[in-house]
C-alpha cells in the first residue's frame, strides 16, 4: 500500500450542492433560503441568542448561584484530623498538603473546630477558628498567627 494511493471509502464524501444554477439543479431562485427577510439576505446575521427582539431565553431565566474563585483555593481540615500529621513538629500548610489534608493546590487552608485534639501541636501559618484556638491551647499546643 502507497500513501498516495489512500483514499476515502465509496460513500463517505458528499460533493457540495451547487446553488444557484438553474430550477432543474434543484436548488435554484432562492437556493434554499426561503422566501424575503433576514435570513434569506446576504451578508450578516443576527447575533447570538437573538430571538427576533422577544426576550431571549438567557435574560428570562433567573440569575442562580454563586461559585467563588476564591474557596476552590482554601481548604478547611477538622481539628480531628490533625493526628494525621504526624513526626512535625509545626503544622504548616506543607506539612498539611504531606498529610493529603488539603488539596495540592491550595493556597491557605484553616483549621475548624470538629472533634477534639489530643496531642500538642503547634500549628503556624494556617488559619485556625476561635474555638479550634482554644481546644488546641487546652491540649497544651500553641497557634502562631503568621
Amino acid at each position: 500500500m502507497k500513501l498516495n494511493s489512500i483514499g476515502p471509502s465509496a460513500g463517505s464524501k458528499k460533493p457540495r450542492l451547487r446553488v444557484g444554477r438553474g430550477a432543474s439543479a434543484g436548488q435554484g431562485k432562492t437556493c434554499g433560503r426561503g422566501v424575503k427577510g433576514q435570513r434569506a439576505r446576504k451578508g450578516g446575521y443576527h447575533k447570538v441568542g437573538f430571538e427576533g427582539g422577544q426576550m431571549p431565553l438567557q435574560r428570562r431565566l433567573p440569575k442562580i448561584g454563586f461559585r467563588s474563585a476564591i474557596a476552590r483555593r482554601v481548604a478547611e481540615v477538622r481539628l480531628s484530623e490533625l493526628h494525621k500529621v504526624a513526626g512535625v513538629e509545626v503544622v504548616d500548610l506543607a506539612a498539611l498538603k504531606k498529610a493529603n489534608l488539603v488539596p495540592a493546590d491550595a493556597l491557605r487552608a484553616k483549621i475548624v473546630l470538629s472533634g477534639t485534639v489530643k496531642a500538642p501541636v503547634t500549628v503556624k501559618g494556617v488559619g485556625v477558628t476561635k474555638g479550634a484556638r482554644a481546644a488546641i491551647e487546652a491540649a497544651g499546643g500553641s497557634v502562631d498567627a503568621a
